[in-house]
């Protein structure tokens, strides 16, 4: 693939920016020059694009690359509007396609097909930026009378555990909610708290001899006063353990239910999904179809444990998109 002319996109106009920067690097330091040009695509946070320190449009920032790797993250980046405007550049890109990157990003829609799935998911409310405000304060009210508090509160449409609190009572939920609403999140996950250990297991495609190889699960063991937050994630305290101290049933579970969201969501090259491991089984939270790629990021952790080298894996995902296989 000598000369194959790759753009990385990052950046991008979402509440990830920094994080879809650090992604990008990373990218961009570890594309094997010896195969591959590298274009750096940035996108600044008002959606502009630019390339070499110029303003540029998508059409003319994308005629000049063999193919893109996606480095965005959240809104814009991971719910298919990028994809969109890839799909009608017809330049390859890495990652899935427009329509399963919106389903997968939209936490409502992939848990409801992990249910269709026989899989386990907490159960929650769901409430639309639409809602009557009455509405709003009587389902919240329901909540609180059926769920045991504390309660999770999700935008459907954020990633990295932007936005998520944990609340208990009704005045602190109706006021995560309705700030989340003014946020323009538009619309809210009520969830039920599900006690357990956190874990998290990656998949990607046509790697070492199986059409979907399935990384180790990471277990996540976020500060005692918190939960995997967005502040915990990238704080540096929490303690991320991979391969996780599961069973060897847990562990295989872990991986059927990543490969099977992987497919029941549509997704293209590869993914991360994210469980709680409790004695009762395991409950789905959500698929990340472009998860972080920054070092301190989850998914090279798990590539890191299994010898599979972050360069290796780039080209990997650029030999996949250039092949141009879908699911």
């Amino acid at each position: 693939m000598r000369g194959t002319v790759v753009g990385v996109l990052r950046g991008g106009p979402s509440r990830e920016h920094e994080v879809s920067l650090a992604s990008g690097h990373a990218i961009i330091a570890n594309l094997p020059k010896e195969h591959f040009t590298v274009r750096d695509i940035y996108i600044d946070k008002q959606g502009v694009w630019h390339e070499r320190g110029r303003v540029v449009t998508p059409h003319r920032a994308l005629h000049s690359v063999d193919v893109v790797i996606v480095g965005l993250h959240g809104e814009y980046g991971e719910d298919g509007e990028v994809q969109k405007l890839l799909e009608k550049s017809g330049v390859p890109y890495t990652g899935s396609d427009s329509f399963s990157s919106f389903v997968a990003m939209h936490k409502v829609l992939s848990k409801e097909k992990a249910k269709q799935a026989g899989l386990k998911t907490p159960n929650y409310y769901y409430i639309e930026e639409s809602t009557p405000p009455h509405h709003v304060e009587q389902m919240l009210r329901d909540v609180v009378r059926t769920y045991p508090q504390p309660v999770v509160v999700k935008p459907t449409r954020w990633g990295s555990s932007v936005g998520i609190t944990m609340t208990t009572g009704y005045a602190p939920l109706h006021t995560a909610v309705t700030g989340l609403l003014a946020q323009g999140a538009g619309g809210v996950l009520v969830e039920e708290y599900i006690r357990g250990t956190e874990a998290t297991t990656a998949v990607v495609e046509d790697m070492r001899g199986e059409k979907l190889y399935a990384l180790p699960s990471i277990e996540i063991i976020p500060p005692t006063s918190d939960f995997f937050s967005y502040q915990a994630k990238y704080s540096g305290d929490t303690r991320e353990i991979c391969p996780g101290r599961f069973d060897k049933q847990t562990h295989a579970e872990l991986e059927r239910q990543a490969r099977l969201m992987h497919d029941v969501l549509g997704l293209r090259h590869y993914s991360r999904s994210d469980f709680i491991v409790t004695p009762k089984g395991i409950y789905y939270l959500e698929t990340n179809s472009l998860p972080g790629l920054a070092p301190e990021c989850l998914l090279p952790k798990s590539l890191d444990a299994v010898g599979v080298s972050f360069s290796d894996f780039l080209s990997h995902l650029v030999a996949l998109a250039r092949a141009g296989k879908k699911r």
